[in-house]
């Protein structure tokens, strides 16, 4: 995750021009998924964290001026994580008054507002599992220890246990290659390690704006950081990441689609808090970028605002076995989950690849006869004998309620 405006691009002067790609990172698209889901809203055993309303899912932007946050707020935005030089009085006076919580360093002025709502959490350093700037013009070192990790993390939460710690770490969470890590490049064994130093476990990787061809424009890297990171993070640990929605330093930037799929391949994958990483370099640096991009910025408030109507959904437990998905085209499967809620069954599907298909949905539990309402898109599927199909172009998400 890059802060203001100098870190990435030091960052990128590591990168090899080489990397091999994933042994089995096709399994990322698998044909129906089923992770166990939180039996309550997972942030109830904190007393100062956020709120367990089953009503309520995350969704933030990454370092962002608190002077946004009334715009951010209108945009479905509930929490800002990382604060620039911050906490500072200012910060959370602003944020406090526009309604909007913070995940924030824990420094000393923090530490004098540990009965302040406005403050949901604590977090790391970001991305230690990085290499690490050895200072202005000395190159990079290796990545933190993740022992140096779960110290600080003990610490953190010895002076305050109240609230959950947030670790944010790099691409190398859904991609082996990433030569950012330096000598730690391909060492996905160290993952388990680090997220031993948390409560919630996030990670970044933006696909379409990726400059590496293993990467670029393969979005299903994003549900496969998800996927193991929730393999690596313990029953009583939480998965958010990262989404884009700007060029950042790249000429390609994410359409409104292709954000909607990220977004839903990762909750499909069991991620529990969503963090928009907004700003962007090219053509200039702009660190709100997404509030300058009127199409954007309407998309993502509708996938925010369908986001929050579902949240009692999402925060439901994930029916096992609740549904297999099989696809026309064995090059785009189809990954799936269900859910249950007052009575309907929910089906959430995306497509994992750039290409057409057509789902073959069956639910064991529905109704003989049944109709699947695919929310958002106005029209209705019949159910017969709990099977039903629907087509898919590329990176389509379709969401359907079945009563």
């Amino acid at each position: 995750m890059e802060t203001r405006a100098s870190n990435w691009e030091a960052l990128n002067g590591i990168l090899a021009a080489t990397c091999v790609l994933m042994a089995g990172v096709a399994a990322t698209g698998a044909t129906a998924h089923a992770a166990e889901g939180p039996t309550m809203n997972p942030y109830a055993r904190w007393a100062n964290g956020p709120p367990s309303d089953p009503a309520y899912f995350p969704i933030a932007v990454w370092l962002q001026d608190p002077k946004m946050a009334p715009r951010y707020r209108e945009a479905g935005v509930n929490v800002y994580v990382a604060l620039w030089r911050g906490p500072t009085e200012e910060q959370l006076a602003t944020l406090r008054d526009a309604g909007v919580s913070v995940v924030c360093a824990q420094n000393a002025l923090a530490l004098r507002h540990l009965d302040d709502p406005v403050i949901v959490g604590w977090m790391h350093g970001d991305e230690p599992d990085n290499a690490q700037s050895l200072g202005r013009g000395r190159g990079y070192g290796p990545p933190i220890p993740p022992e140096r990790t779960v110290a600080d993390y003990e610490a953190i939460k010895a002076r305050d246990p109240s609230r959950p710690i947030l670790l944010n770490l790099g691409q190398g969470v859904a991609w082996d290659g990433w030569h950012g890590r330096g000598v730690r490049t391909n060492h996905p064994e160290d993952y388990p390690e680090y997220v031993k130093g948390c409560d919630i476990a996030s990670f970044d990787i933006y696909p379409v704006a990726h400059g590496h061809p293993a990467v670029s424009g393969n979005l299903w890297y994003v549900a496969h950081g998800v996927r193991r990171l929730r393999e690596w993070i313990r029953g009583d640990q939480i998965c958010w990441n990262c989404i884009e929605c700007t060029r950042i330093h790249s000429d390609a930037k994410a359409t409104p689609h292709q954000v909607r799929a990220e977004v839903w391949m990762s909750l499909i994958y069991g991620s529990m808090g969503l963090i928009y990483f907004v700003h962007e370099w090219n053509p200039r640096f702009n660190e709100h970028a997404l509030l300058d991009d009127p199409e954007m910025l309407r998309a993502v408030t509708g996938i925010n605002r369908q986001i929050h109507e579902l949240a009692p959904v999402l925060n439901s437990p994930t029916v096992g076995d609740g549904v297999s998905a099989g696809s026309s085209n064995a090059d785009v499967p189809i990954a799936a989950m269900t859910k249950r809620h007052e009575g309907a069954t929910y089906v959430f599907s995306v497509a994992m690849r750039d290409g057409q298909t057509t789902g073959t949905f069956v639910v064991p539990d529905a109704p003989a006869a049944a109709m699947a309402e695919v929310l958002g898109e106005e029209r209705r599927i019949p159910v017969r004998n709990g099977q039903f199909e629907d087509t898919f172009a590329p990176y389509d998400v379709h969401l359907y309620r079945i009563q």
